[in-house]
């Protein structure tokens, strides 16, 4: 995108667009800084309430100013275009921004963030904040240098800030950049730690869960000079360059008011789902089996940001690929999110507690989470064939094999 861009001066208010069509981008309304600062609220514009379509279900198509109802957000689906803890970090350090308010958050994303909407400083034009052209794999070393500077803080230099995109993604940590492999966009994430394998766990994680009937996002593991690095495939563009609109459970299920949980999202699917062919059925029946895939890879950092759907152009939701899925070695024994009627608790039989909320019958999810428990008790030889070390696996082990899990991975084998 080569248009110009408007000064970025400190301001209390800017401009949503929806940018489904990059080419056509549509004016949504007037986001303004209220809460003494701390929250951002919208105004529809006269020309998107003709036209347009509720961003979130909190967010009627009404002539009126819609709120945020906490501080430190952006009401209904804006918050989602904010970027994640990675993001800011890097709008701290290398965009410096007079005020650290969270519209400066969403206007610093800039036009790669994820989904369909953007911020602009015009209501008659879209202009965004564009960093440049993306990078592309032979600058993948350059990338992890300057992911390593911002990590600690260090000043990088001007010609190289192009490299990072601070909105690619919502809800992680991990040092990440936006790159341009194969024609298409990727999210490049490294380690946190120097020579951690965390990626190369996600990777192996992540096609593990494919074997257990899983729509998982497209990923590859990516060497460079002082390790490994994962890609996954941005699954909110198309191949036509298109941009989906996209809630995470965690915007999803507050404009729904209800609690953030497994059984709840499938709820959601089943209420504003797919109707063709019966796909919402078939997506909360794999939402069950993320869930149980979950649980038995010990993944508990599946929080409402790790949940995504993506809205039809009939305002149908569609459960988004999954992603984020990796042990996290922690055995902490319950879940980010609610499973069942034992609260978070990470057991087969609170997941089966809910069965009834997935569209499922008792016996239905029983064959289902053995479907799961079957593919995970393979892990160890997937993951050795993915490159992973005998320390490694071991590692993992005394977490996924541990008496808790190995258990209930048992007891649904026999």
């Amino acid at each position: 995108m080569n248009r110009p861009q408007q000064g970025s001066a400190l301001a209390d208010t800017r401009y949503l667009w929806y940018v489904g069509n990059p080419s056509h981008p549509v004016l949504v309304g007037e986001l303004n800084l209220v809460m003494s600062g701390r929250g951002v609220s919208l105004s529809y514009d006269a020309s998107w309430l003709r036209v347009g379509f509720p961003l979130s279900e909190d967010l009627p198509l009404v002539d009126i100013e819609h709120f945020p109802r906490e501080k430190d957000m952006a009401v209904g689906a804006v918050d989602d275009a904010r970027p994640d803890r990675w993001g800011e970090k890097v709008i701290r350090l290398l965009d410096r921004p007079a005020r650290l308010s969270l519209l400066e958050f969403l206007y610093y994303a800039g036009d790669d963030r994820f989904g369909a909407l953007g911020v602009s400083t015009s209501r008659e034009a879209y202009l965004p904040r564009v960093v440049g052209p993306l990078p592309q794999l032979p600058d993948v070393d350059a990338v992890h240098a300057i992911m390593r500077r911002v990590m600690a803080g260090e000043p990088v230099e001007g010609r190289f800030k192009r490299l990072i995109a601070p909105g690619v993604t919502m809800g992680g940590a991990r040092p990440k950049a936006l790159f341009q492999l194969d024609g298409a966009e990727w999210v490049l994430k490294f380690a946190e730690e120097e020579g951690s394998a965390e990626p190369l766990i996600e990777h192996a994680a992540m096609t593990l869960a494919a074997k257990a009937d899983i729509d998982v996002a497209v990923t590859r593991p990516i060497r460079f000079k002082t390790g490994v690095a994962i890609a996954i495939k941005r699954f909110d563009r198309s191949d036509s360059g298109l941009r989906r609109h996209a809630l995470s459970a965690n915007v999803a299920l507050k404009a729904a008011g209800v609690e953030m949980a497994y059984p709840n999202l499938a709820l959601l699917l089943r209420r504003k789902g797919v109707l063709e062919g019966q796909r919402y059925t078939r997506q909360m029946h794999e939402l069950f089996r993320r869930l149980i895939f979950n649980i038995l890879i010990d993944n508990t950092d599946d929080h409402e940001k790790n949940h995504v759907v993506l809205v039809t152009d009939s305002q149908h939701y569609e459960l988004a690929p999954a992603f984020d899925v990796l042990p996290t070695c922690q055995s902490l024994g319950y879940q980010a999110m609610v499973v069942g009627a034992d609260g978070a608790e990470s057991s087969i039989d609170n997941a089966l507690s809910a069965a009834k909320d997935y569209r499922l019958s008792a016996q239905a999810a029983v064959d289902e989470a053995r479907k799961v428990a079957r593919v995970v008790d393979s892990w160890r030889g997937h993951f050795t064939a993915v490159g992973l070390s005998s320390r490694v696996l071991e590692d993992l082990s005394s977490h996924i094999d541990r008496p808790f899990l190995l258990g209930q991975r048992r007891a649904l084998l026999q």
